[in-house]
């Protein structure tokens, strides 16, 4: 190299004027949805929030990520809807605690920054958050060109809400006999579900990035359902006094999920017949030839939360979730177990 080569940091494959021009976009999309909590602004070193409001707060935390999903984004060009699945997702996390969203921020990294592309992501981010009633109030966008390749990026979350000591949801009040009330997911692949997908249609020979146009539409038809806030149902219920624990159905399907709000002595009793599981489920069972348990592990079966009332209460609770729109139908109840820890048990 000639000594009076100057070499500067794009000749890493970092680009400071790009990653400058992204902030830019980023800090006006972010503003949109601050609260009277935020104190900083976007571009200090730490973000501030005044918590008010409580008599005695819990600060409840969640952190997450699309996960495989992303491909679909980057192989469709569609990228404004991922950051809406990542706050959603998020969301519904501290939710099923009891806990009202205060404040989220994101890591965005990239192999090659494209500043459009970054502030569509976040546009998504911030949609989410204004839904939510949520601050998008700082983060991060890390250029690594090597680690990533150019087309490529992963996208993470972090949100801090708050919950009163006296109503946090802890799943301590759930009895045998309460009512399972369940409430439908949107799409088909939320999150990291799309992974179980992926593998079966691979596992068949069907799944190629140059797959014939009917694959590019099916992939779309994945993307397109954003993965939902259950903020709302969630917060009615409570509002009502009628909800005693509420389980967030992720990765892991029903089967992991619903026993994380079961406490010990207690199983959930589930009845698959009681709901039409949506029919792309079931091809990608046949065609991957996935054993039911795992399926059902890696699936969440057109279900995405499922919530425990009082028997007593059941049909309260449901014209509740009714007057916002819901459909919510009974999956099955709370059953007692003596028998090692929470679990499902299919009938």
């Amino acid at each position: 190299m000639p000594k009076d080569r100057q070499v500067r940091y794009r000749d890493a494959g970092v680009n400071i004027d790009e990653a400058g021009r992204a902030v830019s976009s980023i800090r006006k999309l972010a503003r949109q949805t601050f609260t009277r909590g935020v104190l900083t602004d976007i571009g200090t070193f730490g973000a501030c929030y005044q918590l008010a409001g409580f008599r005695k707060p819990i600060l409840v935390s969640s952190a997450d990520g699309v996960g495989t999903k992303l491909k679909i984004a980057i192989l469709t060009g569609r990228h404004d809807t991922v950051g809406e699945d990542l706050v959603n997702h998020c969301v519904n996390d501290i939710a099923v605690q009891g806990a009202t969203p205060l404040f989220f921020l994101d890591y965005l990294a990239v192999g090659k920054l494209d500043a459009r592309v970054a502030a569509t992501v976040v546009s998504g981010i911030a949609r989410g958050c204004r839904q939510n009633g949520c601050a998008l109030i700082g983060g991060e966008t890390a250029e690594m060109p090597g680690l990533y390749a150019e087309s490529e990026y992963d996208l993470a979350g972090f949100i801090v809400g708050a919950a009163e000591r006296s109503e946090l949801l802890t799943g301590a009040r759930i009895r045998a006999g309460d009512i399972l009330l369940a409430l439908r997911s949107t799409g088909t692949a939320h999150q990291r579900l799309f992974a179980g997908a992926q593998t079966a249609v691979r596992h068949g020979g069907l799944w190629s990035q140059d797959a014939a146009p009917r694959g590019r539409r099916n992939r779309r038809r994945c993307a397109a359902g954003v993965h939902r806030s259950y903020l709302k149902p969630i917060s009615a219920l409570m509002a009502a006094g009628l909800l005693r624990g509420a389980a967030h159905i992720t990765g892991g399907g029903i089967t992991d999920n619903t026993p994380r709000m079961l406490p010990a002595g207690l199983a959930a009793a589930i009845d698959t017949a009681r709901w039409r599981i949506p029919p792309l489920f079931e091809v990608l069972r046949r065609i991957g030839n996935i054993p039911l348990d795992d399926y059902r592990r890696t699936f969440n079966l057109g279900v995405g939360m499922i919530l425990a009332v009082p028997a007593r209460s059941a049909a309260r609770a449901e014209t509740v979730l009714a007057k916002l729109g819901e459909s919510p139908f009974r999956a099955g109840e709370v059953i007692a177990h003596k028998r090692g820890r929470p679990r499902v048990e299919y009938r």
